[in-house]
């Protein structure tokens, strides 16, 4: 696929203004300043019309960034399919031998969040909250048996994410039940929030080299590179579409380096007020504060 931006923004210009889309202009071609630029309004873009990423087309017009949101709402993606333990320092971490073959579990649309919002932590899922930064892959048209070799053709771009997850729901047998589970611990509303922009294969190609890091209050928690991923961006396209149809707005994330709070000694799991962030070379920087209600 082939989108008509290289970058792409979802966005107010005004307070109250309606939510669209645009092209980040950015002088310095640096996508890591799109963050700061929209925390102190100096974020310009140029205006695409459309009603989704992957239909827009770009207009003349240019105008000032009032909100940045995340690039994507609910609406816009079917469905979301999580690739555990994929970066192989993390599966060191956990003591587990690599894997042959991905692991996959899903989180809903309801589960996609905004850039720079609050994540709502419910009652039952406070007492181990945790992050995980992960690259997050973006189907652009909709494919199935899709070959290695035509991986790319299928992607419209990637983004940051956060799969926020409960440790406890997904891990205690007196929650999770006699073997872990992945899919309910993680897929509480807003629980996986995306930002701050989309970039094109064109700009980024497989993704690969690509710095990760994940902070908490500032503290650095995770550094990786997605040159550690055990399956890469064209294996993962390729084997999550076997026998399964990849919607077009489907998400793959595509898994998260060691760091995670739940194995630090004590393990730091998130509190009420904690703010994430987690950037990606070329990509940016997703911002996001837990708030437990």
């Amino acid at each position: 696929m082939s989108p008509p931006w290289t970058r792409l923004v979802r966005y107010q210009a005004s307070e109250q203004g309606p939510v669209q889309f645009g092209e980040p202009i950015l002088p310095d071609d640096n996508t890591d300043s799109i963050t700061e630029l929209a925390k102190a309004r100096q974020l310009h873009v140029t205006v695409y019309k459309g009603s989704d990423p992957f239909t827009v087309q770009p207009t003349t017009q240019t105008e000032a960034v009032h909100t940045l949101l995340g690039p994507l709402a609910p609406e816009h993606v079917p469905i979301i399919r999580c690739i555990g333990l994929n970066y192989k320092s993390h599966i060191l971490e956990t003591g587990r031998a690599l894997p042959a073959c991905p692991t996959v579990f899903t989180k809903p649309s309801p589960a996609v969040a905004d850039h720079n919002t609050a994540i709502p932590i419910p009652q039952i899922a406070q007492a181990q909250c945790d992050y995980e930064g992960e690259l997050v892959v973006v189907i652009g048209r909709e494919g199935k048996d899709i070959p290695e070799s035509e991986a790319l053709d299928y992607i419209a771009g990637y983004t940051v994410g956060n799969d926020v997850s409960s440790r406890d729901w997904q891990r205690e047998p007196a929650k999770a039940g006699p073997v872990p589970q992945w899919s309910f611990s993680k897929s509480f509303d807003q629980y996986a929030p995306l930002g701050p922009c989309l970039v094109s294969t064109g700009v980024a190609g497989e993704a690969s080299g690509l710095l990760l890091e994940t902070r908490v209050n500032g503290e650095l928690r995770q550094s990786g590179n997605t040159d550690d991923l055990w399956f890469g961006v064209r294996r993962l396209v390729a084997f999550c579409s076997q026998g399964q149809t990849l919607q077009r707005g489907s998400l793959i994330m595509t898994g998260t380096p060691g760091g995670v709070g739940l194995f630090m000694s004590p393990p730091g799991f998130l509190k009420d007020g904690d703010e994430v962030s987690v950037r990606i070379g070329m990509i940016g920087e997703l911002v996001n504060t837990v708030r437990f209600k």
